[in-house]
């Protein structure tokens, strides 16, 4: 044992040392922090630039004056009605409303930047008249005059905040233009212009919309173009069935489920099917990547020794079997150690990435969270807000609800048995052969098993209590993979006990094979081996 120590320490030593771990060590977390930073980074990238679309629409659902006018003629009639509520003996005054409907609508087919107060001034103007002509009192027809004549700036400024129902992002302003096709088109080459979107007239049939530009939209911009379409011809539709869109969204309704497990005391205890997922996935991946990246560590460590003859030096003081569990240990030490260095690395940068990255102004913040949730208003956002605020409510409950006692203990058994357990049939391989090329022979029987546990681990999250998923998380070569995505949705003791001693047992008479192919293979040179080869090392008598 104590020779076995000072392998380990030679091991370990000699790899923190070379110039490649410390290169990879330090660059390693870099590399990750760009990759979980490069998303914003590019996002932010594309947000500084401000794209103006032209919207050319034909269709006349999309066009800002048609609805403006609408929504006046509404303030219009509403103002009459609630008038003619306060006295029902007032005279018959359509035609002078009619004239009053008739100036706000002159003056809202004229695009000014003064719109909101021209139409207020308007509605004043002709109502004074009305109340002249007909000689009405004071109340209550002042306080209705200027109630509804408050209400145009109002409706016009909320008209001008979704440009013309296409709403608007951080990074693209769309207007709306009275072009032809030909016409946007040379807006575009001209510059005047980003990019025009082309509503044809028959869109509620035809479904179809086109854009040109002269670059490739971004994927996130036709999607916003392409849900607010949606939205507006949706809404359209409805106008035209005689639903209401309010009526509608009331009766529209999402239903949460509980998942309750019950144990075999009859206690009851609260399940998240989707957190456990995750947990076990990414447990389970990492153990995967781990046995291959250090094992190819081992095994190109031993062809090197054997290559380089170090190790007919080596064995002239220790046994084989010593050397071979001081290489395993020493080189996982390392991976580990690598390990621990880049999380810590990577966890600092990353924070720091997006300290940096984030926007510092909360209505930048909010602006991208709009242009995430397809666009919208405040209000529009406000009820998603707060559904999304009880989604993280019930999250946090549900990884708080994990066994994480268990699953982190399972974790550092499961990866430490099946890291030394692949590891000794790495340090075999590499023993047995010459050089990499031709370990290739031997792999199958090492890799098949890796990569069958993967696709039972697909399965596993699926159904985690199928028979294949029970036999894969007990069979030794799988279990360190798919017993980690089974822990999370509930494990029988009897189960767990099993699998992990199994695990120990085979890892005994993995090392107990290895070693003895080890002490044969290390010292054979130029021949080609078989499995029937191996086979005979086994065998061979201490």
């Amino acid at each position: 044992m104590n020779k076995t120590k000072y392998i380990l320490q030679r091991e370990y030593i000699t790899r923190v040392r070379k110039k490649s771990f410390l290169l990879m060590t330090l660059i390693g977390p870099f590399l990750f922090a760009a990759l979980i930073a490069a998303p914003v980074w590019f996002a932010s990238m594309e947000d500084s630039e401000m794209k103006h679309i032209a919207v050319v629409d034909s269709s006349g659902i999309f066009d800002y004056t048609k609805i403006l006018k609408e929504s006046v003629s509404l303030n219009t009639k509403r103002f009459q009605s609630e008038l003619n509520k306060y006295d029902k003996n007032l005279p018959a005054m359509g035609p002078s409303f009619k004239e009053l409907n008739d100036k706000l609508l002159l003056v809202a087919n004229m695009p000014d930047s003064l719109m909101s107060e021209n139409l207020k001034l308007s509605f004043v103007a002709e109502a004074k008249k009305i109340k002249d002509t007909y000689k009405l009192k004071n109340q209550p027809f002042d306080s209705l005059a200027t109630k509804y004549a408050n209400l145009l700036p109002l409706i016009n400024n909320r008209l001008n905040e979704v440009s013309g129902k296409i709403r608007n992002t951080s990074s693209a302003t769309f207007h709306f233009k009275r072009l032809s096709i030909n016409g946007s088109k040379e807006a575009i080459q001209r510059g005047d212009f980003y990019a025009s979107v082309i509503i044809p007239a028959n869109i509620l049939n035809s479904l179809k919309i086109q854009t040109y530009a002269e670059k490739s939209l971004s994927m996130g911009l036709r999607s916003h173009i392409e849900n607010e379409v949606e939205r507006e011809i949706e809404k359209q539709k409805l106008r035209n069935a005689g639903i209401d869109q309010k009526t509608l969204e009331q009766m529209r309704t999402k239903i949460s489920m509980v998942s309750i497990k019950l144990t075999d005391d009859g206690e009851e205890a609260e399940t998240r099917p989707e957190i456990a997922m995750i947990i076990g996935y990414v447990a389970g991946f990492l153990i995967y990547i781990s046995i291959f990246m250090f094992g190819s560590q081992v095994m190109r460590g031993v062809i090197e020794e054997k290559t380089s003859r170090i190790v007919e030096v080596i064995l002239s003081s220790v046994k084989s079997k010593q050397l071979l569990m001081g290489k395993v240990l020493g080189v996982g030490l390392v991976g580990l150690t690598q390990y621990l260095i880049w999380i810590i690395m990577t966890v600092g940068l990353s924070m720091l990435a997006f300290t940096f990255l984030l926007p510092s102004d909360i209505s930048q913040l909010q602006a991208q969270a709009g242009d995430f949730m397809g666009g919208g208003s405040v209000q529009n956002i406000a009820p998603v807000v707060e559904g999304n605020m009880g989604k993280v409510g019930d999250i946090l409950a549900s990884i708080s609800s994990v066994n994480w006692p268990l699953l982190l203990g399972s974790f550092l058994f499961f990866f430490i048995g099946g890291y030394m357990l692949y590891e000794a049939l790495f340090a075999a391989v590499g023993s047995a052969v010459d050089n990499e090329a031709d370990t290739q022979q031997f792999m199958a029987p090492i890799t098949i098993p890796l990569i069958l546990g993967i696709f039972v681990m697909v399965n596993t999250i699926n159904n985690p209590e199928s028979a294949l998923t029970f036999w894969f998380s007990i069979i030794p070569l799988t279990s360190p993979i798919v017993m980690l995505v089974r822990i999370p949705f509930g494990v029988p003791i009897g189960d767990l006990a099993l699998s992990a001693g199994l695990l120990i047992i085979t890892f005994l008479a993995v090392i107990w094979m290895a070693a003895r192919i080890y002490k044969t293979g290390i010292l054979m040179y130029g021949s080609k081996v078989s499995y029937k080869e191996l086979w005979k090392w086994i065998r061979i008598k201490d």
